[in-house]
């Protein structure tokens, strides 16, 4: 009913938004911020930084976010089996605790680093940037490896320009995604909002199914040259139904695991002065998420029956400055306050009620010499009423020589605190409140260098890290004694290479390849009792090498074509399936993606008109058999085709 009542309210901005005349075009040079968390060049940014741009994202016809990322070099993407199975980030051989992912600056981790890809969508995303390395320094605990930053999109902010969206997609597996959009303004205020809807049957003969309704909005007000406000509104609704057991197997026939919450963030910046800003960020996320697994019939007196519901809060504050000195030199210092809490309860009567306060304290200098060398200096201390206190550095230098060269080095540390589970967990796993936060070491080397006035561009990037105090869980036990310990290390060093060849003309190419060497220095605990870290091993489900080709053709003024290849090669990882859950090795696999647009009917303003374009896209093009999770089967051969309406223009 809500996806109703939008697309009908589109429908009737289209006649207002077809009368509004169109935007003047202002090309922009771009910027990344996620680095530095401020508006920086990029070649002035020390970290391995890639951003996806949501218009690229559109015409590779993605709609799961999960799939943009599997461009991203040294990322790797595991979702266990079907839409909607969960979905794990790992960067640069780091656990998948180890990303911080915040939509507009608001950080959307579970307490602990925990996050899970597969409900995010590409709707209303104005462009991705993922930032390798520790990032603690500016963004706390879990930015431990790297930053994923959703950046949603904006109103055009033209002369009141705005422009209506709604599409339509059918697939199969008996998949169907609805997404309605619409946004505009002036430059004194714009707005962009958009809702989706993914439905499917799943990969499984039974009880497979996947819903997803995601709503994104943001509004921006500036009244004058010196202030402006930003609200962000993301809330999300998902059910996971699944057959399998934790091997893999289908046997189960109503269990499924659910999760609704809002993300929201107030953004506030004042110019104080003409060189000094005070920005305020004030954010929310809260998730309320369950699992649910009845017994499959009255008769049925031996399987497994566990529901619970668990609510998560993490609401926080974020006061910071920017003063900019002479010359090219900013200096940025700020305080955050979070407040993180868990209330849950199951069936069995188990209940938990917990909460912890953090408090950080930081600096940053970013500074330009000559025109040449650019350097970034940051240190942070956080004051965890669990753990104590813990303090993070970060050095790095980018240095431009003739040439369209340039080089980059970087050194620094990151962190990650406890999950509430592995402190206050009771039951089959009994938490330790006395553990300390997992931590690293790290440092990485790179060089870009431009050809062909800058159409083609190549990029190395060398890293070494070290993962210390890591918590591991030990099922061998008595009982009533603690599971969890900060007892193992692991190391994870390896290289990035990428290219990327952007003519005049209609063709585009962009390659990268990731080597990975991890490495288990001390497992903590004796791998045949089920420990999960082994000696010597490298950590599960991280290719050693792994590729990505991307291929886009823009046919004329009437649409594009892109074609995607993936390689993942053999990886390490457990069948759990068999007690101590063996290590496995998972079989290299390509994966091949096609997408196509190809607009019909151009949208014509001033008679309200709408534009129309067809759409369609393949993913796993060529039907290859493979496994991301070890008894997961991912999905085949998977078609999607639909059309988009479009009042107004972008």
């Amino acid at each position: 009913m809500r996806l109703l009542l939008v697309t009908v309210s589109l429908a009737f901005l289209a006649g207002v938004l077809a009368a509004q005349q169109a935007p003047d075009t202002v090309t922009l040079a771009p910027v990344v911020v996620t680095a530095t968390r401020l508006p920086t060049a990029p070649d002035a940014v020390p970290a391995t930084v890639t951003v996806l741009r949501g218009t690229d994202l559109e015409e590779q016809g993605l709609h799961a976010l999960l799939d943009a990322l599997r461009m991203v070099p040294a990322a790797a993407v595991v979702q266990t089996g079907s839409f909607g199975g969960q979905t794990s980030l790992f960067l640069r051989g780091g656990e998948s605790d180890y990303v911080k992912v915040l939509i507009d600056g608001v950080p959307v981790n579970q307490p602990g680093g925990a996050f899970d890809f597969s409900s995010l969508t590409t709707d209303n995303v104005d462009r991705v940037e993922i930032v390798r390395g520790p990032a603690s320094v500016l963004y706390g605990s879990d930015a431990v490896t790297g930053v994923v930053q959703i950046f949603t999109r904006r109103g055009a902010g033209g002369s009141g320009a705005g422009q209506a969206v709604a599409t339509v997609r059918g697939g199969t597996y008996g998949t169907w995604i609805w997404d309605a959009s619409a946004s505009g303004g002036r430059p004194e205020a714009s707005y962009s909002f958009s809702v989706s809807r993914f439905t499917s049957d799943g990969i499984y003969a039974f009880n497979n199914q996947n819903r997803n309704t995601v709503f994104s909005g943001l509004a921006r007000i500036a009244p004058d040259a010196r202030t402006d406000a930003i609200l962000s509104i993301h809330y999300d609704d998902n059910a996971f139904h699944f057959p399998t057991d934790g091997a893999g197997n289908p046997v189960d026939h109503n269990q499924f695991s659910y999760g609704s919450g809002p993300t929201v963030g107030v953004d506030v910046g004042h110019y104080l002065t003409p060189r000094l800003e005070a920005r305020l960020l004030l954010a929310l996320n809260q998730t309320d998420a369950g699992f649910d697994n009845r017994p499959d019939s009255v008769a049925d007196t031996l399987g497994f029956y566990f529901q619970n519901l668990d609510h998560t809060s993490r609401a926080s504050a974020d006061l910071r400055a920017n003063l900019r000195l002479g010359g090219a030199t900013v200096l940025t210092g700020g305080t955050a306050v979070e407040l993180e809490s868990q209330r849950g309860l199951d069936n069995t009567g188990g209940q938990v009620d917990v909460r912890r306060r953090n408090a950080g304290y930081y600096i940053q200098a970013v500074t330009d010499l000559d025109q040449r060398l650019s350097l970034t200096v940051g240190a942070r201390v956080d004051d965890n009423e669990r753990f104590g206190t813990y303090t993070t550095v970060r050095l790095g230098a980018v240095y431009r020589l003739p040439g369209s060269t340039r080089l980059r080095v970087s050194a620094g540390n990151g962190f990650r605190e406890p999950s509430f589970f592995e402190n206050y967990a009771s039951g089959f796993a009994v938490g330790n409140p006395d553990l300390k936060p997992e931590h690293s070491r790290s440092g990485e080397i790179g060089i870009e260098q431009g050809f062909a006035a800058g159409r083609v561009t190549a990029a190395v990037t060398v890293f070494d890290q070290r993962f210390l105090d890591m918590i591991d869980y030990n099922p061998g036990v008595a009982a009533g004694t603690p599971n969890y310990y900060n007892v193992a290390a692991a190391t994870a060093n390896g290289l990035e290479a990428g290219l990327r060849f952007t003519p005049a003309g209609p063709l585009s190419v962009a390659a990268s390849y990731t080597y990975l060497h991890t490495d288990v220095t001390n497992p903590g605990f004796d791998p045949s009792s089920g420990a999960l870290l082994a000696a010597g091993q490298p950590l599960t489900r991280r290719p050693a090498h792994a590729g990505r080709l991307d291929a886009g053709y823009r046919i004329a003024d009437r649409g594009t074509a892109t074609l995607a290849v993936t390689y993942v090669g053999d990886r390490v990882d457990q069948d759990f399936s068999t007690f101590p859950f063996p290590r496995v090795t998972l079989p290299p696999y390509t994966r091949v993606d096609a997408a196509v647009q190809l607009a019909v009917l151009p949208p014509r303003r001033r008679v309200g008109v709408p534009g129309l374009t067809i759409l369609g896209r393949v993913q796993n093009l060529l039907n290859h058999a493979y496994q991301e999770v070890k008894n997961f089967p991912a999905p085949g051969r998977t078609v999607f085709v639909g059309g988009e309406l479009r009042f107004g223009t972008r």
